[in-house]
């Protein structure tokens, strides 16, 4: 595909057809990355769609400096990780904003690397929503929101104290649940 691709990016060819070809070898590799980074069907979905795009765009930009695949997925990843730092998703997904926004820099990070902080943050939102109600306010409000002892116990309307109690006795049940989870190998 790569050499037979390189010839047609003279002008005048049919772009569209170009595009197909692209999508029909390319597509399910897209599709599938954009997947592994988000873990979101519908945004997967919206990203190939982007990807291809921008491709339709940029075709004639591609110098062959890499391989084809190698920039279609390049592109892919950028625009997942626009994607995970866009306002919307910070905002409904829970546990983007737990994670320092380093983690989501694509600088800081290798895809994999992202993907694998990404799962690990959602295993163990998993585990704090198994908590019962009084102890998983108090993480989120410390742990997400990095509310102060004070401000979380104005917000819960109890006392410092009841606060702390709780904090502690939520990490030790959080502890027992990730171990407990760990030797089920979940």
């Amino acid at each position: 595909m790569e050499k037979h691709y390189l010839q047609f990016l003279a002008s005048g060819y049919d772009r569209g057809a170009v595009l197909e070809e692209l999508m029909s070898e390319y597509g399910n590799d897209v599709w599938s990355f954009a997947y592994f980074l988000t873990k979101r069907r519908d945004a997967a979905d919206d990203i190939a769609q982007e990807v291809f795009l921008a491709v339709y765009k940029r075709m004639y930009t591609f110098r062959g400096e890499s391989s084809l695949k190698g920039w279609i997925l390049t592109i892919t990843r950028n625009k997942a990780l626009n994607y995970l730092k866009g306002s919307f998703i910070r905002k409904v997904v829970l546990g983007t904003d737990w994670q320092k926004k380093k983690e989501m820099e694509p600088s800081s990070a290798s895809a994999e690397q992202v993907a694998l902080d990404r799962e690990t943050s959602r295993h163990v939102w998993e585990q704090v929503m198994r908590l019962p109600l009084k102890h998983r306010e108090v993480v989120v409000l410390a742990f997400h929101y990095e509310l102060s002892m004070a401000e979380i116990a104005a917000s819960l309307q109890v006392s410092e104290g009841t606060v702390k109690s709780r904090l502690h006795r939520a990490k030790r049940k959080m502890e027992a649940l990730l171990k407990q989870s760990e030797k089920e190998g979940i």
